[in-house]
């Protein structure tokens, strides 16, 4: 297939309970990304946004978007080099507004897509998804790792504890051994899932809040959703069916964002 780049034909991000958007998304080049800043835990630094979460998506966005465009055209940069750039533009962002603090900073989820010479390469960082349909009709669901799976169920019926667990495993995360996110370090680029594909039709990538909706069974699976993500009113009447389940449920609902993307050929 012909180089391109990236155009969208479907974009929607809606806020969840918390009244505080804390996803993004965007594209830029032959890199597209969608952005999942995750909830305080730890006490927060203050940095000048709605909320340090809602502060970093915002420009890790930003960041992504010059480092895409410092890569230029699809198969000139893979995907985890075009995101440690990101990272390391990130790491001299924070070294003016944080100093040498890392355990306290914020950071993300993430999931992003980079054009190749052949095809697409999607990157997955922690709990945002994506699904690829590839020319044959077939469908790809990629995703990491869920962000609290290290903490174990049992704890569930005590709170104190289970908020403890919480607290360790975000304090232990980009080590050795442990979850690793999008925050200040530019080695968790080389630390998550990534899966080169061949010529890709469409790709949907979505934060975990939009995800919710498969783990509701409010659409059937991977194939229920990426058909749902075909166009903004069907994507619209998704999140709307998500909103109102989890009012039903009594369940906080996350911010929920996704993204459908096509290549654009010369």
């Amino acid at each position: 297939m012909a180089a391109g780049n990236w155009k969208h034909s479907v974009r929607i991000s809606t806020e969840g309970d918390g009244h505080v958007q804390e996803d993004t998304c965007g594209y830029a080049a032959a890199t597209a990304w969608v952005i999942d800043g995750a909830s305080a835990l730890l006490p927060q630094l203050g940095l000048p946004g709605p909320s340090d979460p809602a502060w970093y998506a915002r420009n890790l966005d930003l960041l992504l978007t010059d480092a895409a465009v410092a890569a230029g055209p699809a198969g000139g940069t893979p995907a985890p080099d075009v995101l440690a750039d990101a990272l390391t533009r990130m790491d001299r962002l924070a070294g003016t507004v944080a100093g040498e603090e890392r355990i306290r900073f914020p950071s993300a989820a993430l999931c992003l897509a980079q054009l190749t010479d052949d095809g697409v390469e999607i990157l997955a960082l922690a709990d945002c998804h994506a699904v690829v349909e590839l020319e044959d009709g077939s469908l790809v669901h990629v995703t990491h790792e869920p962000a609290d799976i290290r903490i174990g169920t049992e704890h569930s019926a005590n709170p104190v504890r289970e908020r403890e667990l919480r607290v360790l495993d975000r304090e232990l995360r980009n080590t050795p051994g442990r979850l690793w996110v999008a925050r200040r370090e530019a080695e968790a680029a080389y630390q998550a899932r990534t899966v080169r594909l061949g010529p890709a039709r469409r790709v949907v990538l979505a934060s975990d809040g939009a995800w919710r909706a498969v783990e509701l069974g409010v659409v059937n699976g991977p194939e229920g959703f990426f058909a749902a993500a075909g166009s903004a009113v069907a994507a619209q009447e998704l999140l709307l069916a998500l909103r109102t389940l989890q009012a039903e449920l009594g369940e906080d609902a996350d911010d929920a964002t996704l993204l459908t993307l096509e290549r654009n050929c010369p």
